[in-house]
C-alpha cells in the first residue's frame, strides 16, 4: 500500500474575492516567504480588515510553525512594534488543509520601499538614527520579555508613520536554532546592519559622520557587541548622542 505523499506548495496566489474559513474575502496580496504567503483580506461579518498570514503544509509540519507564531506573538502583545495577533483558521486549497493566522493589517510601506522615495535612496544621518532609535527600542522590548525577533530585514519592517519620529512593525518572527542568548546577539548585530543599509550601504560609509561610524563599526561584529551588548546600552548611547 502507497504511503499518502503531502504536497509541497511553494505558492498560493489566490486571487482577489476568494474566500478562506466561511469568513474572510482576500482582498490583495501583500507578500511571501519561506513559511507561506500573507494576504490583506476583509472580514465578511464586520468588514474590518485584517491581515492572514498562509502557511505552505510542507513549512508547516503539525502546525509547528503556526504555533510557535501565533504563541510569540502572545506572549508579546505588550510590544507595541509587532503586528497584533488574532486568532488561527483553516481551509483548503487543492485537496490539502491550509492553516491560516490572522492579525491586525498595518497600512504602510516596507521599509525597504520607502528608503528608495528619499533622495539618492537613501537617509541622512539623522533620520537613519531615528530609525534606528524606534527599532531599538522595539527589539529591546522583546529582549525584555526573554524573546528575539531573529529575522530583521529592511522587507520584514513596515513603516505605518514617518514624521518627528518612526512608527514602525515588525514582521515575521523567526525560530532559530541557536540559544535565545545568541539570538538577541543577533538581532543587535541586524539593527545596526539595517541602519549602514538606510543609509546607502559601503558606497556612503567612508563619507559618514564619526558618530555613525562609531555605531556601524564597519559592521564588524565582535567591535558592534563589544559596545552594544544589549538593545539597552544602543538605545541609551543614541539617546545619549549630541547632535
Amino acid at each position: 500500500m502507497s504511503r499518502s505523499i503531502k504536497p509541497k506548495f511553494t505558492e498560493f496566489d489566490l486571487p482577489a474575492g476568494r474566500i478562506i474559513a466561511n469568513k474572510y474575502e482576500i482582498l490583495s496580496k501583500l507578500g511571501g516567504g519561506f513559511e507561506g504567503e500573507v494576504y490583506k483580506i476583509r472580514e465578511i461579518s464586520t468588514g474590518i480588515e485584517r491581515a492572514a498570514k498562509l502557511f505552505y503544509p510542507n513549512r508547516n509540519e503539525k502546525d509547528r510553525a503556526v504555533k510557535f507564531n501565533a504563541q510569540k506573538l502572545h506572549k508579546l502583545r505588550q510590544c507595541q512594534i509587532l503586528i497584533q495577533y488574532h486568532t488561527k483558521e483553516g481551509f483548503v486549497f487543492k485537496r490539502t488543509p491550509v492553516t491560516v493566522l490572522i492579525s491586525e493589517y498595518v497600512e504602510g510601506q516596507l521599509l525597504s520601499k520607502f528608503i528608495k522615495s528619499f533622495p539618492g535612496k537613501r537617509l541622512t544621518p539623522y533620520q537613519a538614527l531615528h530609525l534606528l532609535y524606534a527599532l531599538t527600542k522595539g527589539i529591546e522590548c522583546i529582549h525584555s520579555l526573554n524573546e528575539y525577533h531573529g529575522d530583521l530585514h529592511s522587507d520584514n519592517i513596515i513603516v505605518n508613520k514617518f514624521g518627528l519620529e518612526f512608527d514602525l512593525k515588525l514582521v515575521d518572527l523567526f525560530a532559530a536554532k541557536e540559544s535565545k542568548h545568541e539570538s538577541r546577539r543577533f538581532d543587535i548585530l541586524t539593527l545596526i546592519q539595517v541602519f549602514h543599509e538606510s543609509l546607502g550601504g559601503a558606497k556612503h560609509y567612508a563619507k559618514q559622520p564619526v558618530a555613525i561610524k562609531y555605531i556601524c563599526c564597519g559592521l564588524k561584529s565582535n567591535l558592534i557587541l563589544k559596545k552594544f551588548k544589549t538593545a539597552g546600552q544602543l538605545r541609551r548611547h543614541i539617546e545619549g548622542m549630541d547632535w
